[in-house]
């Protein structure tokens, strides 16, 4: 009798499988993709800030639970697992929604600000396109982070002087390590997305960007309880 195959080795059929479509996508793969990039499309300039608001928050979400699936994967063998928290999620969700309209109109400002070239003949002005990086980055990206870090400790009924401390403690990393990673990906995102796919892309990527900030919020949420709980023993 046959044993069954493993849950590992199912993985890795899965993953060669998706490598496979990658690589050596089927009529069926092209097709499939093709309709939900014209379903998409057709959301966007029908219902755009409601397109957006849905792509940036399941984005975000699945940010969120890969974020999740992590820190219970890598934990440590004597600690206990935290377990998956759908509040979390929800959170992350609802900050991806709100923000993904309004970053679809900074896009569109951008678009309109910083054009990369008067005419379709003439070439692309790398000027203008640092241009849109550079607002982006020195603009957008601070403000996004005082969104994040205020909207979390909101949703998470954080006290005024918690909230003040994730500011304190969370907004100088955060920023350095988006100026590291951010300007090449919207570079790419400006140069080559057309403006409805902007936000998707940027989403997209904003995956492991989400996982980096939920897990630092995490870490900084772990800290206030640990210090909630304490200063509650000493009174």
């Amino acid at each position: 009798m046959e044993r069954a195959p493993s849950s590992t080795l199912l993985r890795a059929c899965l993953i060669a499988t998706t490598i496979e479509n990658f690589v050596h996508p089927s009529p069926s793969y092209c097709m499939a993709t093709l309709t939900i990039a014209r379903a998409y499309q057709h959301a966007y300039h029908t219902h755009p800030n409601y397109t957006l608001a849905v792509t940036g928050g399941t984005l975000n979400a699945l940010g969120d639970i890969v974020a999740q699936i992590s820190q219970n994967v890598l934990v440590k063998d004597h600690e206990p697992r935290p377990g998956w928290d759908p509040a979390r999620t929800l959170r992350f969700f609802c900050l991806g929604s709100g923000m993904s309209p309004l970053l679809g109109r900074w896009n569109l400002f951008l678009e309109r600000r910083f054009p990369l070239r008067a005419w379709r003949i003439q070439p692309i002005s790398f000027r203008a396109l640092s241009k849109r990086v550079a607002a982006d980055q020195l603009i957008m990206a601070p403000i996004g982070l005082v969104m994040f870090i205020g909207s979390m400790g909101v949703m998470e009924c954080r006290s005024s002087s918690q909230i003040r401390e994730k500011y304190a403690d969370m907004f100088a990393p955060a920023l350095l390590t988006n100026w590291k990673v951010w300007p090449i990906a919207q570079m790419i995102n400006f140069r080559y997305m057309p403006l409805p796919y902007r936000i998707p892309f940027q989403s997209a990527c904003g995956v492991f960007w989400t996982l980096y900030l939920s897990i630092l919020n995490a870490r900084e949420d772990e800290r206030q309880d640990r210090e909630a709980a304490l200063q509650g023993k000493i009174r």
